[in-house]
């Protein structure tokens, strides 16, 4: 089954053009495998509003199964895209987080400011990546491989999770 993948790259100088995107184009290297399609990729500013506008955009237009943004996680003022995440989701998935945050501790003490969120909008799965494409890399590895799981799950798959 092919996914289809949005990533929305969340910066306020990559969407003024005046920084390259290097965690956007990282995101579609690493889950081509899944297997999954980009059917949609930009860089937003980080603003509440307009990264609500997006994700929704993305998974009540665009159905895209996997909408993954980088960017936006910390604590620095205009770091909003896990608020604008909580805004749009039903149903939050903990336990992808926390085990981001536990890869990267592994690394860092700073994991423990990210405020990522994974979480469920009707048939869509989102998760909030760091922005720095090192930090992209080690959260990403962490969570591929249960991914095309959930998302089959979120699809409607009915077979049994556990299987003895």
């Amino acid at each position: 089954m092919m996914f289809k993948v949005a990533i929305l790259t969340i910066s306020d100088r990559g969407s003024k053009g005046e920084r390259g995107d290097s965690s956007g184009p990282l995101i579609q290297e690493m889950i081509k495998d899944l297997p999954a399609q980009t059917i949609h990729y930009e860089i937003i500013p980080d603003e509440k509003e307009q990264i609500v506008k997006a994700l929704k955009w993305c998974a009540d237009e665009l159905k895209a199964d996997l909408i993954l943004t980088t960017g936006g996680t910390g604590l620095s003022p205009r770091d909003v895209t896990p608020d604008a995440t909580l805004e749009v989701i039903k149903k939050e998935v903990p336990g992808f987080s926390e085990a981001m945050r536990a890869q990267s501790l592994k690394k860092t003490p700073h994991a423990m400011i990210s405020r990522a969120i994974v979480g469920i909008r009707d048939s869509s799965l989102i998760v909030n990546l760091p922005g720095s494409p090192k930090s992209v890399k080690e959260n990403l590895e962490v969570i591929l491989p249960a991914l095309p799981h959930a998302l089959s799950k979120l699809k409607g798959d009915p077979s049994e999770c556990c299987q003895e």
